[in-house]
């Protein structure tokens, strides 16, 4: 068994990475830096008419790390586009090329760069989308992530609940139908334990020494009650991001007062969720747009 799922991982990582990479309609730079900029891509599909379409804020995953940029994730942010949504897909700075110390993997993110970027890039986002994509309506905006991504979505969306002393914090909570967290690596502690992603979770937060003091201002499960609307997508046959991950952000949710949505899909692994090819992607199609309908 364990055998066959693992055959059934690297089949699904094959697939959702078999699709070519879409090219956007149009970019644009939030940041001096050139990984500072956000694609977008304008609706395609049918929807309501009057109706003006919703914005989904796309933030890709891949540990954090270097080599994974936003390109790995535009058939995804094509597909929602095809759906109906105006679709903005965000890029930010990431780990260095080098191995980790004592590892294989490149190192996964830069403290604060990665979070500077993220903040940077949602605070930008309203302006550039008046430009770019004309024919959104931001007030019906949804943040969705995938992996790292999905902490990162997480994140965006607490920046209100942030330590006073954050420089990311901010006065309210952001204007938000809600958030479709897919797979996220939504609680650090229970992270490492597992050794998600050869420990990517405390190299985001600069190694070992400095886990438990910036653990506050980085993991999820500490940033809550939100009182935005949120959803974990979340395959059970998922090797890479297990699924106690999810379930001890959502207890940590139920904890705080708040209800947090669960969807758990049975036979789905990591990957599939961001899959065009896939049905989970279809279920997280839904998803956002029962949020953002």
């Amino acid at each position: 068994m364990p055998d066959d799922a693992a055959a059934r991982a690297v089949a699904e990582e094959e697939s959702a990475f078999s699709h070519p990479a879409v090219d956007p309609d149009s970019t644009a730079a939030y940041g001096d830096h050139p990984d500072q900029v956000i694609d977008f891509y304008a609706p395609r599909g049918e929807r309501l008419p009057g109706e003006a379409p919703p914005l989904v804020v796309v933030l890709h995953g891949g540990a954090w790390r270097a080599p994974y940029d936003r390109r790995h994730i535009t058939p995804f942010a094509d597909f929602l586009a095809r759906r109906g949504f105006a679709v903005a897909n965000v890029e930010y700075r990431r780990g260095a090329s080098l191995p980790a110390q004592g590892g294989t993997s490149p190192v996964a993110g830069r403290w604060p760069d990665t979070f500077d970027d993220v903040a940077a890039a949602l605070d930008a986002l309203p302006a550039l989308v008046r430009e770019a994509l004309p024919q959104a309506d931001p007030r019906r905006t949804v943040i969705t992530g995938h992996s790292a991504g999905g902490h990162l979505a997480l994140w965006a969306a607490a920046r209100h609940v942030l330590p006073k002393d954050a420089p990311w914090r901010t006065a309210a909570p952001a204007a938000l139908r809600g958030v479709i967290a897919l797979a996220p690596i939504a609680d650090f502690t229970v992270a490492e334990k597992l050794a998600v992603c050869d420990g990517a979770a405390a190299q985001l937060l600069g190694g070992e020494a400095k886990f438990a003091e910036r653990l506050p201002y980085a993991d999820p499960t500490l940033l809550l009650p939100t009182g935005i609307a949120t959803t974990l997508v979340q395959g059970r046959a998922d090797l890479v991001v297990p699924q106690a991950v999810a379930e001890s952000y959502a207890d940590a949710a139920a904890k705080s007062g708040e209800v947090v949505g669960l969807t758990l899909l049975e036979d789905v692994g990591h990957f599939p969720l961001i899959d065009p090819a896939a049905d989970a992607c279809a279920v997280v199609a839904e998803e956002i747009a029962q949020l953002a309908w």
